[in-house]
């Protein structure tokens, strides 16, 4: 209703400006229904921009759109939820899903045809946004505008390896970090990494494999993104002499890697699991193999 309106009055006044309207990829009705030349009929339709979930397209809407609608952009959730972040940011308002819609398809669409001396409009429009949502917006937009590297890294299982793998990051800050002891010979990480664009994450991939360290990128696996990362730890029977500790450090840049600077005197990390939730302090919860001969030792440490 909103792109037929717009277009009719558009068209009318400057039939050179072209029309291109904006769908989530799981409730594609009109894009659909435009290469179809015909209206589809979805069999179901994604709901996290509810304003714009329709199984199908109204038979006016169509055929205006059908007549002015130049062309059509997908976008995904994460997209969607960076794009509710760069509002708030140039703006601080909250856009709705719906509302923030325009937004993603112009930052796909520029960086799908590298366009230059352009200009765009975007109609953002809707503040209809559910608080809890917020926390989900979140945790995604990092992903969503490419900003954040998820990935799965194996090193070494030995004292020492956490340290030399955040030392290979250099600068970048460390924004998730899941470990739990499996094996005595290699370790198994799930790790969050704040980066430029995808090309940085690209490079800090061979980086790695150059060091012969294998990692995969999971930056577009939902599977990870919604559940293996909740999922890292469990029961170790072979983590001998295991106690668990939950820490407390001012939240700034290289807190991290300072902690753990801190924690390297011998003693094995069995368990890690840190998560950057942009709090002024940073928890992180630690299991280490101490010994009960060290016990006095490990307590006059801390």
């Amino acid at each position: 209703g909103l792109i037929s309106g717009i277009a009719s009055y558009v068209k009318r006044v400057r039939p050179e400006i072209r029309i291109i309207g904006v769908e989530p990829v799981d409730s594609a009705a009109m894009a659909q229904s435009l290469e179809a030349g015909r209206r589809v009929k979805l069999d179901d339709v994604g709901l996290f921009a509810d304003g714009v979930a329709v199984k199908q397209v109204g038979k006016e809407t169509f055929r205006i759109c059908r007549e002015l609608v130049d062309e059509m952009v997908r976008v995904d959730t994460d997209a969607i939820c960076a794009a509710i972040k760069d509002a708030f940011e140039d703006t601080r308002s909250i856009l709705e899903p719906a509302g923030a819609l325009s937004i993603a398809g112009v930052k796909a669409y520029c960086e799908r045809h590298r366009t230059r001396d352009k200009t765009y409009v975007a109609i953002a429009c809707g503040a209809n946004m559910n608080f809890d949502r917020l926390r989900f917006v979140a945790e995604r937009a990092e992903l969503g505008e490419e900003r954040e590297a998820v990935l799965a890294v194996t090193i070494p299982e030995r004292p020492g390896s956490f340290r030399e793998f955040c030392a290979l990051l250099g600068k970048r800050s460390i924004t998730e970090f899941n470990y739990r002891y499996a094996d005595a010979r290699i370790a198994h990480i799930f790790v969050g990494i704040e980066v430029a664009n995808r090309h940085e994450t690209a490079e800090l991939l061979r980086a790695m494999h150059k060091r012969r360290i294998e990692a995969y990128d999971l930056s577009d696996n939902e599977m990870a993104k919604l559940h293996i990362r909740h999922l890292v730890g469990g029961h170790a029977p072979d983590a001998e002499h295991e106690i668990l500790f939950r820490f407390e450090f001012p939240e700034r840049p290289g807190a991290l890697m300072q902690f753990l600077n801190s924690m390297s005197r011998g003693w094995n990390i069995s368990l890690f699991h840190y998560r950057n939730h942009g709090a002024d302090y940073g928890r992180v919860l630690v299991g280490m193999q101490v010994p009960a001969s060290d016990k006095a030792e490990f307590r006059a440490f801390l």
